[in-house]
C-alpha cells in the first residue's frame, strides 16, 4: 500500500454499494448510547416455527394413541417425532410464506409423515418382530397424523394471514424508481400480504425527477441520511430489493430489517413466497446461515485450550516486554468488528507510540528504530497477537475471518475500495484467507478485500479448518507484519 492510496476522495450524494453507506460511522462505540448515530434495532422478527413444531408433535402423539400401549413407548414416539421435525424443517414447512394455505402444503406434509411412519414400522419389524405394526393400524395412525396436522395447521395459517392483514409491517422498496413505485402500489393495495411501503430508495430513471413523490405518495430517498431517518421515524421492519445492492442489504440488515429480493433465484419449499404475483425470497443474513453456530463452537473449543496451553508463553512474552519497554505490557487499540461495531483489541506492546493520534492513524510500524529487540521478535513471530485469544473467547472476534482494522482506516478504505466495508458482514478474525495468501502488513488493500469477500461468500466450517492449518504451517516460516 502506498501513501497515495489512503487519500480520501470527495464522496458524492449517493455512495456505491462497496462503500457500505457509512456503516463504520453509524456503529456506536462500546459503552455509548448515541441515538442519532444508530437507530435502535427493531425487535427480532417473530418466528412462527414453535407452534408448527408443537402441531407435529401433537399429531405424532394422537396417531400413536391408536396403537397398542407398547407402541406408545417413548422409544418409538421420540424417533418418529424427531424424524418428522427434521423432514418438515428441511422442507421449509416451518417457514411458511405469508399467504401460505394448507392445500399448498398438503402434499409435502403428507409425504413426509408417510416416510416417517413407514420407517418407524420397518424399524419395529426389523428389531422387534413380535411388536410389528399391522398395515391397518399403520394406515390409521398415518391418517390420524395427517388429519390433526391439517386441522390445527389450517387454523394457525388463517390466524397468521389475519394478523398480517391487520398489522402490516413498514417497508422500504429499493430499486429503479418506476419499478419500485409499481411494487409499492401493489403492496399498498393488498395489505393482506402484511407489508406497508413507506418510502422508495433508489435513483430516478432517465428523464425522471430526482425528488418527486411516488404514485402512492411515497418519498424517494436519495441519501444515506434520509434512509437513516426513515428507518427511525417509520419503524421500518422490511426492505424489498428489486435490484441487487450488497451495500444496502448490509445496511438494512444492520438496522435489524428483514431483507427481501424480488425476482432472482426461485425459493424452495411447497409454495414460493410472493406478493401479488411478485416472486420474492428472503435474503438471509450471514449470522443466520446454517453452520455459524458451529463456527462459534469451534472458536471456543480451540481458543480456550490454546489460551490455557499458551499461558507460560504469554508470561514469558509479558516479562520480555516489561524488561525491555517498561510498564504497559498490553497494547489496547480500538478496532472495527462485525457490522461496524467497535471493540478493544489486545496485543503485546511492541512499540510505544508518541501519542494516541499516531496509534490510530499510522499504518505500519515495521522497521521503526524505536522498536526494541523483544518487540521486533514478537512481531516477526506473531507472538504479539496471542492476547487476541481472549478477544475470541469474549466474542469480539473469531479464529478465522477478515482482519479487523482501525476506524480511521476503515473510513478511508471504504470510500476508496469497492467492497471493503462489506468485509464486516462476517466476524473479524485472528487469521483469514487473505493472510494465508501472504496479504498482511504493507500489502494491497484491494487484494485483501477480494480475498475477504470471497471467503465470506463461500464460507464453510471446513474452509475455516483449512485456513487454521495453513496458518499453523505458516508459523514455521514467520514474516511478521
Amino acid at each position: 500500500m502506498t501513501t497515495e492510496s489512503t487519500s480520501v476522495p470527495s464522496p458524492g450524494p449517493w455512495p456505491t454499494a462497496g462503500q457500505a453507506f457509512g456503516l463504520a460511522s453509524l456503529a456506536p462505540r462500546r459503552g455509548t448510547t448515541d441515538r442519532l448515530t444508530l437507530p435502535r434495532r427493531p425487535a427480532r422478527r417473530r418466528s412462527g416455527a414453535p407452534p408448527l413444531v408443537a402441531v407435529d408433535c401433537l399429531a405424532v402423539l394422537a396417531a400413536a394413541s391408536l396403537l397398542s400401549a407398547v407402541h406408545q413407548d417413548a422409544r418409538l414416539l421420540l424417533p418418529i417425532a424427531a424424524l418428522v421435525l427434521v423432514l418438515d424443517g428441511h422442507g421449509g414447512l416451518y417457514r411458511p410464506a405469508a399467504q401460505a394455505r394448507l392445500l399448498d402444503e398438503l402434499p409435502a406434509l403428507a409425504s413426509r409423515a408417510g416416510v416417517a411412519w413407514c420407517l418407524a414400522a420397518a424399524a419395529v419389524a426389523a428389531y422387534s418382530p413380535a411388536l410389528v405394526i399391522g398395515p391397518l393400524r399403520l394406515c390409521a395412525a398415518y391418517a390420524t397424523h395427517v388429519a390433526v396436522v391439517c386441522l390445527v395447521r389450517a387454523l394457525l395459517l388463517a390466524r397468521r394471514r389475519r394478523v398480517a392483514r391487520e398489522h402490516p409491517r413498514s417497508a422500504l422498496v429499493v430499486g429503479a424508481t418506476g419499478a419500485a413505485r409499481r411494487f409499492a402500489a401493489a403492496a399498498a393495495q393488498h395489505p393482506e400480504y402484511g407489508m406497508r411501503p413507506v418510502g422508495i430508495v433508489g435513483v430516478p430513471e432517465q428523464g425522471g425527477a430526482p425528488r418527486s413523490a411516488g404514485e402512492a405518495g411515497l418519498p424517494v430517498l436519495a441519501t444515506t441520511e434520509e434512509i437513516h431517518r426513515a428507518v427511525i421515524q417509520n419503524s421500518v421492519r422490511d426492505a424489498v430489493f428489486l435490484d441487487d445492492d450488497p451495500g444496502l442489504v448490509t445496511l438494512f440488515q444492520h438496522y435489524g430489517c428483514t431483507t427481501w429480493r424480488v425476482g432472482g433465484e426461485r425459493q424452495t419449499g411447497p409454495m414460493g413466497e410472493h406478493l401479488w404475483g411478485y416472486a420474492r425470497h428472503r435474503i438471509v443474513p450471514l449470522g443466520e446461515r446454517r453452520g455459524l453456530t458451529a463456527k462459534r463452537a469451534l472458536d471456543i473449543a480451540l481458543a480456550a485450550p490454546a489460551l490455557a496451553l499458551a499461558l507460560p508463553v504469554l508470561l514469558l512474552c509479558a516479562l520480555a516486554v516489561r524488561l525491555s519497554d517498561g510498564p504497559g505490557v498490553l497494547f489496547r487499540q480500538e478496532r472495527v468488528g462485525q457490522h461496524g461495531r467497535h471493540f478493544t483489541l489486545l496485543k503485546f506492546r511492541t512499540l510505544r507510540p508518541s501519542d494516541d493520534t499516531e496509534s490510530a492513524t499510522r499504518w505500519n510500524v515495521a522497521g521503526d528504530r524505536r522498536m526494541s529487540a523483544a518487540g521486533s521478535f514478537l512481531r516477526k513471530s506473531s507472538l504479539d497477537e496471542l492476547p487476541q485469544l481472549w478477544n475470541i473467547l469474549r466474542g469480539d472476534m473469531s479464529l478465522v475471518g477478515p482482519r479487523p482494522e482501525r476506524p480511521y482506516f476503515v473510513a478511508q478504505f471504504s470510500k476508496i475500495h469497492t467492497g471493503y466495508a462489506a468485509r464486516h458482514r462476517m466476524p473479524v478474525g485472528l487469521t483469514g484467507l487473505a493472510q494465508v495468501h501472504g496479504l498482511r502488513g504493507d500489502t494491497s488493500i484491494e487484494d485483501r478485500c477480494r480475498f475477504d469477500n470471497h471467503y465470506i461468500d463461500h464460507w464453510s466450517l471446513w474452509q475455516d479448518v483449512c485456513i487454521l492449518l495453513r496458518t499453523a504451517a505458516g508459523l514455521v516460516r514467520p514474516t511478521g507484519s
